[in-house]
């Protein structure tokens, strides 16, 4: 059971400690995150650091660059070894696997990589062939991430993406044979999208049998031409109902529902992911990476200059990093709570200390707030979101906001 104290009983011990997150006595688990800042079309929908390739793109000196970076950082991370490591877009798959490799090699000779780590790439149906990912595998890949969105023209001319339906099917299955582990991105509450054809996309992708599905709410994210000019998009109780007949389709097929939008095959879970979410630590090197690093005293972010010519220069001198900060102790509760929550079964109540340096009861007044208006619960030692909670997050999450 999680103790649960009165909220006026905080007031009346001093906090032991905190200014210097006492708590954090050892290192939480580190990922690599690289990212390939180029794809051969930007999506109205997306707001990612991602850069139109409208000339050709400098592949080797990003290569070189992204080397480089790692280098500069690892004084930072010594010693520490990496879980996981991700290559996300843009669209990575628009490199060649040479270039993948020269990166993993280097990745191999610069960090202690665990040996069986998950090793991710993501990829556009329109931008891969075998030869590709059979390089890729080589390489050392061993996960790849697919962009299918949906199998449905309509939706995919909408959604303005470069494949069509047989694309995005040779795609999967092409993935499906050279991997063991294959992700499907869709997505749902497209322009005009109808309810049919929301779960014409569950059943076809679960029909493929892949690892694991990440189904996303399509939202109008700001700077995006989807915001300055929105498409006619399904209402909130017609986005409700498929969001829920997705994950009963999703459950029938076997796929557990983990975090808010992610599905996996027992087992399957996408370990990067699950980092980030338990408040891991990560860090990003390439254009517009991040970086989320702790210490025995302090938690520190980290971004990279965001434009990949601003960075390739950069690079030369050793400044990529474009800004850098400490999390504030006011700031660690809502950003654990933040990634925690989305784990439908979750957390160990004690992960928060292990993973910000502070005693849990610097959250108890939200936390009984939050079971009062049943948006949490507690299983065991476990701090867990009620199915109400899952679907009303940004509420719950704002409760652990400070001011």
């Amino acid at each position: 059971m999680i103790p649960i104290y009165p909220a006026h009983s905080l007031k009346e011990a001093p906090l032991q400690g905190e200014a210097t997150l006492s708590g954090l006595t050892n290192p939480p688990p580190l990922s690599l995150y690289i990212h390939i800042p180029w794809c051969v079309r930007k999506c109205p929908y997306c707001d990612f650091n991602s850069h139109e390739a409208r000339q050709e793109i400098p592949e080797a000196a990003y290569v070189d660059a992204l080397i480089a970076d790692l280098e500069q950082a690892t004084p930072l991370v010594w010693g520490r070894k990496i879980r996981s490591v991700f290559f996300g877009g843009g669209t990575p798959s628009i490199f060649s696997a040479e270039a993948i490799d020269k990166i993993l090699s280097n990745v191999r000779m610069l960090t202690p990589l665990e040996y069986d780590a998950e090793v991710t790439l993501e990829a556009n149906p329109g931008t891969v062939d075998i030869a590709n990912f059979k390089g890729y595998r080589e390489a050392g890949v061993n996960r790849v991430s697919l962009g299918i969105q949906s199998f449905q023209p309509q939706y995919l001319k909408a959604l303005g993406r470069i494949h069509d339906r047989e694309q995005a099917l040779a795609a999967a299955e092409l993935a499906l044979n050279t991997f063991d582990k294959v992700n499907l991105d869709v997505m749902y509450a497209l322009p005009e999208q109808t309810l049919e054809d929301a779960l014409k996309d569950a059943e076809t992708a679960c029909q493929l049998k892949p690892a694991h599905l990440s189904f996303y709410h399509l939202t109008l994210e700001p700077n995006t031409p989807f915001h300055r000019t929105p498409p006619s998009l399904p209402d909130d109780d017609t986005s409700a109902t498929m969001q829920e007949e997705i994950e009963k389709i999703l459950a029938a097929h076997g796929y557990q529902h983990y975090e808010t939008s992610g599905f996996a095959q027992p087992g399957q879970q996408c370990q990067h992911n699950l980092n980030y979410w338990t408040f891991g630590d990560y860090l990003g090197i390439g254009a517009g990476a991040h970086s989320k690093l702790s210490f025995h005293d302090k938690i520190i972010r980290q971004s990279r200059h965001k434009h990949p010519k601003r960075y390739l220069e950069a690079i030369t001198t050793g400044q990529v990093v474009d800004s850098e900060w400490q999390i504030g102790r006011e700031d660690l509760a809502f950003e654990f709570m933040m990634n925690a929550l989305r784990l439908v079964d979750g957390v160990e109540a004690d992960l928060f200390q292990q993973r910000t340096g502070l005693p849990l009861r610097v959250i108890q007044a939200q936390l009984l707030e939050a079971q009062q208006k049943g948006l949490l619960e507690q299983v065991g030692g476990a701090i867990k979101p009620t199915l109400l909670g899952q679907r009303f997050l940004n509420t719950l999450l704002e409760m652990f906001l400070k001011g």
